[in-house]
């Protein structure tokens, strides 16, 4: 990866909008640590070719005021980051192959940017007192570990496959479904204990099967690479 127009275009264009956002929205957060998470993911994204994978980086800038908001228990806020976030999701595959194909890069930078948001989420609600701690880190563990098992492949000269699969899909949605749930009742003042308990079950299970179907797919001979 080097330098790119796209990639410097849309860095510059979320880092305006990430410092706008503390200028105005005035979290409850150092706003200096704010700017350094908005500077570094802008940076990283000078270096990601690709359209799709602009809106998809996105979702990486979004988990500074989701974890603020979710600290705070401004669950009106964090539902309106996470509405946005959830329109990135549907768009980038559209912008993929309106601007590009979809690519190699596309599919693996699309997990890791769900695991920062929805990580900084769980971590946020854990440390607000709104769910477990130990869920919140089965959530990252979730999309850190298969980050890890990939880096430790490409370090073995074997190309891993960077596509979504059905376990980790609907891991993703169990995730999504059950956090927004519990962000859901508090919001409108309800006992979300039965959502929790929901979320301690099949959170932890459908991590488990993602895990085992990666596994699983790891062991298979890699494709050859693409042409480009």
């Amino acid at each position: 990866m080097r330098l790119n127009k796209v990639g410097i275009t849309g860095g510059a264009v979320y880092l305006v909008l990430g410092l706008v956002w503390v200028w105005l929205a005035q979290p409850p957060a150092p706003a200096f640590l704010l700017v350094a998470w908005f500077a570094v993911v802008a940076a990283i994204e000078c270096l990601i070719p690709g359209e799709a994978n602009q809106v998809s980086l996105a979702r990486a800038h979004l988990a500074a005021p989701a974890l603020v908001y979710a600290l705070d228990a401004a669950f009106g806020p964090l539902a309106v980051v996470l509405a946005v976030a959830g329109l990135t999701d549907l768009v980038d595959g559209t912008v993929a192959r309106r601007f590009d194909r979809p690519s190699t890069l596309g599919g693996g930078l699309d997990p890791i940017v769900d695991g920062v948001l929805l990580g900084a989420v769980a971590l946020g609600l854990a440390f607000g007192g709104i769910m477990p701690l130990w869920l919140a880190i089965v959530i990252v563990a979730r999309y850190l570990l298969p980050a890890i098992g990939g880096l430790v492949l490409i370090s073995l000269h074997r190309r891993p496959e960077l596509r979504h699969t059905v376990s980790g899909q609907v891991s993703t949605s169990l995730i999504i479904v059950l956090v927004g749930g519990i962000c859901l009742f508090r919001f409108m003042n309800q006992d979300a204990t039965n959502v929790v308990v929901g979320a301690e079950v099949a959170i932890p299970i459908s991590t488990l099967a993602t895990f085992i179907h990666l596994g699983w797919a790891a062991r298979r001979p890699v494709a050859a690479p693409e042409p480009g």
